[in-house]
């Protein structure tokens, strides 16, 4: 780490940090958050050491080490997380710190005038020092809450840093003085402040106020707030952040036991997809695929008012006539379907390209390239393949084979090819079992050159939260609305190549998504057992349904089934569901393909969706 960027050993002080050119350092950064200042201070780092200044290169080399650290505010005994981590390396954490650099923080932090830094420098050796000093956890909660909350800052890390604030503040209780009250007034009176100018900061404020269970007193006075906003939105034409104020009060209106205005709020919420699905199907370039999935999204908030509400709102008769408009729009969106093919590419350039498509873009549209860097299978081509390669080599289809598990069980039997006209049962499991090899070799060199190298590109130009994803998640069509978080939580963790945590919640919400989805279509997804107790049917029952097809398409169900469910594949949800998923299939090219596959899911429909059905496929194929 350390020792290989200056001399091992050695020694600074509060005079080399004084004329290091720190703040000269952070006036080249192009923007505020601890992005920039890391990389502004790793500059300097590199520009000191070349010119032989070793003391001032060890110094920006610690602030730089210091700021790249991901702030993680929920989690008070790891606060903070490397930037990167790769199978064999990482970047910076806490612990990576030499009681000596601990000691030179100490050291600085009254020299320090820079807020973001000064909190970051007192925050880490608070965690630290030995024994801990409550002074500098002190100091460092002063930093954190002078940061302005305006929408600007708030999206450059601020939400992070009051959010550590006010988490460092309950760990001391009445050590930390009235300062939890303090902070808590500051943000509600934000809030009071915001107006339509600010986008999305009420909302913002809001959140940060009941993730931290803060609020309680004026519950009434935010949902107020945020109806009022709401309704502003609404007469502006803005219904994303009207229905968004409007699901938020609902929110703070059920925190004050409200449960007319809960009801009251979550129809407007649902109303405004009906007007924006509206609004796109009258457009002059009406796109009925979008507003299919604007009335699925009316039709699924709707569903969770209560019933003690729904006779009020007419909800069960607003429900039915909004099926009704959905299946309208359906069948007039079939129409708009088509096929986008885009020019193959050497496979030697496929690493180089998957790069170029994600590098220098903003973060929206360098995630949607990211999504669409690969098309997926498709099941027609793998069948066609698969049977080709079976009349090429008759020899390896004519042996029955049988698949065996890690630790030695029999899980799947091939039979062999009868070679006959007409294709047999058996015949059929032979070319599956073909099809969902052939699969296999396709997803590992998706993995290792279009997935993998992007997301390293990804990682180093973008700063992705977990609140990002759940956004995304959230205003996505085909997420059930009540897991939002849950998937939001899952595609973060992959995106921080944490594919345990992200498989382990992921695979139960894509089966609970896969019966959401087939329920809304009318189909049957339980069983009724000799005892009369009705039962959940699994995936692999789910998607051999006749209306699975025509839900997800043929190629979605082939890589769902392929992936999640078939004893000739990983078996991602069985081997799952049984703890038989150990840690390295987690990380293997079927387990990263699986998260990158619901990411690719859930990105495009929401792009979809905000964009009048806009084709986005800025992959490399």
């Amino acid at each position: 780490m350390s020792t290989e960027r200056y001399p091992n050993g050695l020694v600074i002080s509060l005079d080399d940090f004084l004329t290091s050119g720190w703040k000269e350092a952070l006036d080249q950064a192009p923007r505020e958050g601890y992005s920039a200042m890391w990389q502004a201070f790793s500059a300097a780092a590199r520009n000191a050491i070349d010119q032989g200044r070793n003391e001032h290169g060890k110094v920006l080399w610690l602030l730089a080490d210091a700021c790249s650290m991901m702030l993680s505010p929920s989690s008070p005994n790891e606060p903070f997380r490397p930037f990167a981590v790769f199978h064999d390396r990482r970047s910076v954490i806490p612990d990576d710190l030499s009681d000596t650099d601990i000691l030179f923080f100490a050291e600085i932090v009254d020299a320090v005038d820079d807020s973001r830094l000064k909190a970051r420098v007192c925050d880490l050796v608070w965690l630290k020092g030995k024994p801990r000093n409550t002074e500098f956890a002190l100091k460092a909660i002063d930093a954190y809450r002078s940061l302005s909350l305006d929408a600007d800052t708030w999206v450059r890390g601020g939400d992070d840093c009051w959010s550590r604030a006010i988490g460092v503040a309950r760990m001391l209780k009445a050590g930390a003085g009235d300062r939890l009250v303090q902070m808590e007034a500051t943000i509600f009176a934000a809030l009071n402040a915001a107006n339509y100018s600010d986008g999305f900061l009420g909302v913002w404020l809001a959140d940060v106020l009941k993730q931290n269970g803060l609020g309680r007193d004026h519950s009434v006075d935010v949902a107020r707030k945020l109806e009022s906003l709401a309704q502003g939105f609404e007469l502006q034409g803005d219904l994303h952040r009207a229905r968004e104020f409007y699901s938020s009060a609902a929110e703070w209106y059920k925190a004050a036991s409200d449960e007319v205005k809960v009801a009251e709020m979550t129809v407007a919420f649902a109303e405004g997809w009906v007007k924006e699905a509206i609004a796109r199907s009258a457009s002059e370039s009406p796109s009925y695929m979008v507003a299919s999935s604007f009335y699925e999204n009316a039709i699924q908030v709707y569903r969770t008012i209560p019933k003690v509400e729904r006779s009020t709102h007419r909800v069960d008769e607003r429900i039915a006539e909004l099926r009704a408009r959905l299946n309208d729009s359906g069948e007039r969106a079939l129409g708009e379907m088509g096929l986008i093919k885009t020019p193959g590419i050497d496979i030697t350039r496929i690493v180089e390209k998957s790069r170029k498509a994600v590098t220098g873009k903003s973060v929206q549209d360098a995630l949607v390239a990211f999504a669409n860097l690969h098309r997926g299978a498709n099941a027609e081509e793998l069948r066609d393949r698969s049977m080709e390669n079976i009349r090429a080599h008759p020899l390896q289809s004519l042996f029955a084979a049988t698949v065996m598990s890690r630790d030695g069980r029999v899980i799947a039997k091939r039979p062999a090819i009868s070679m006959r006209g007409e294709l047999t049962e058996g015949d059929e499991i032979v070319v599956r079992s073909e099809m969902i090899r052939d699969h296999g070799i396709q997803v590992s060199i998706v993995v290792h050159g279009y997935i993998w190298p992007a997301l390293e590109s990804l990682l180093l130009e973008h700063r992705l939260r977990e609140a990002d994803f759940v956004e995304l998640a959230r205003n996505s069509p085909i997420v059930p609305k009540e897991r939002a978080g849950l998937f939001g939580k899952a595609l973060f963790a992959g995106y921080e190549r944490d594919f345990i945590t992200a498989l382990h919640i992921l695979i139960p919400q894509i089966e609970h998504l896969v019966r959401v989805h087939l329920k809304m279509a009318g189909a049957k997804t339980t069983n009724l057992d000799k005892d009369g107790i009705q039962n959940e049917n699994g995936m692999s029952t789910l998607l051999s349904l006749p209306e699975a097809e025509k839900v997800f398409g043929k190629d979605l169900i082939f890589e769902f089934t392929s992936l999640f469910c078939d004893a000739f594949g990983p078996n991602l949800r069985n081997e799952l569901a049984h703890g038989l998923l150990e840690e390295d299939a987690c990380h293997s090219p079927s387990g990263i393909y699986a998260w990158w596959l619901v990411l690719r899911m859930t990105t495009n429909a929401w792009y979809n969706a905000a964009h009048d059905n806009e084709v986005s496929e800025d992959g490399v194929e």
